[in-house]
């Protein structure tokens, strides 16, 4: 594993942030080819963006990795008790533009607490959005109170708030402030958001998490391989952006994906590259359906970027809850779990 720190130890805020708007564009461009529904997005993007095959087919395979691994969440059970056993509850770091809480409330399949955590500068924007869009306000309920100015929304089902993720005294009080019970099943969102921070902050909200939440799930998509001639690539466009991977020499493979959360506490850990789960949990009938909507002829570099992009997910599974959860859990599909084979895909 190489220990080489990236060339700028020191990663821009603002344009971190920024990548936040290439995505709401990104998913827009999927939805205009038909990739995809949302209803939502649009509202959150400036001007639209036609992106090429490749990028719409790469956002389309991480969008179904996390719709499908959360609906499995929603759909878990566990063992019944007397209290709050159906409730569940979403946790987003670095929830951006995201829409999945209006789509799920669209679906009448909302958990009973959806909370999303960014930083103040994004916050503001998308509570003066929720606040001036009747389409939004709709969904956070009649009893949010709505401040642009602190860039929040409390709602009794919906939360966000703004916060900086590196400090953990920060999250305790967010646990409290957002009405989070840790008791209650949680499933924790954090796509290309930890990969920006320094190799201790991972550490420390990964280890937090774990504690805090003894029944979740931690979802986690983001980079891998700095260090072939494609990663050298990869990394050099983002820090020319002002937003290296500070985090990506500390986790460089799946392997070390998988380590980052069992070293911090999870029981469980998978890591898949997105070729992998592209081409064995993303359900056939759909991947035949996408492959249609537009031309492609970029199949080495579509390997290669999908190499170079993964999911990993980390189970605490206090109340036996997920022992069906994962990637091997799909009906449509036969595929050997990394859970039997842990370091299956690691370099």
């Amino acid at each position: 594993m190489t220990t080489r720190a990236p060339s700028d130890s020191h990663s821009s805020t603002e344009a971190v942030q920024a990548t936040n708007d290439d995505a709401a564009a990104s998913k827009l461009s999927c939805v205009s080819k038909g990739y995809m529904k949302d209803e939502y997005v649009h509202l959150f993007v400036r001007r639209s963006v036609r992106r090429s095959p490749i990028i719409n087919r790469g956002y389309f395979a991480r969008w179904a990795a996390l719709r499908n691994l959360l609906l499995q969440f929603l759909k878990s059970d566990g063992h019944k008790d007397d209290n709050n056993c159906a409730k569940k509850q979403i946790l987003s770091l670095g929830a951006g533009f995201d829409t999945t809480y209006f789509q799920l409330m669209d679906e009448k399949i909302a958990p009973h607490l959806y909370v999303e955590l960014d930083f103040k500068e994004v916050t503001s924007k998308k509570a003066a959005l929720i606040e001036h869009c009747s389409q939004l306000r709709e969904k956070v309920g009649p009893e949010a109170s709505i401040s642009r100015e602190r860039g929040e929304v409390l709602g009794d089902h919906y939360k966000l708030l703004p916060v900086d993720l590196r400090d953990i005294t920060k999250l305790d009080a967010i646990i409290s402030l957002a009405k989070l019970d840790p008791s209650l099943p949680t499933f924790i969102i954090a796509e290309c958001v930890l990969i920006y921070l320094d190799p201790d902050s991972t550490k420390a909200i990964v280890g937090w998490a774990s504690k805090t939440f003894p029944t979740a799930v931690f979802f986690l998509y983001e980079q891998i391989h700095p260090d072939d001639a494609f990663g050298e690539q990869m990394m050099k466009n983002l820090e020319s952006r002002g937003c290296p991977l500070l985090g990506i020499y500390a986790t460089p493979t799946l392997r070390d994906k998988e380590n980052l959360f069992r070293d911090q506490g999870w029981q469980r850990a998978v890591a898949w590259d997105m070729l992998r789960v592209y081409n064995e949990f993303i359900e056939t009938q759909e991947r035949r359906r996408i492959e249609r909507l537009e031309l492609f002829d970029e199949f080495e570099e579509w390997h290669m970027m999908q190499e170079h992009y993964c999911v990993a997910y980390a189970i605490n599974d206090e109340k036996d809850m997920f022992g069906n959860f994962g990637f091997s859990n799909n009906q449509h599909l036969l595929c050997t779990s990394s859970e039997t084979h842990p370091h299956r895909g690691g370099h």
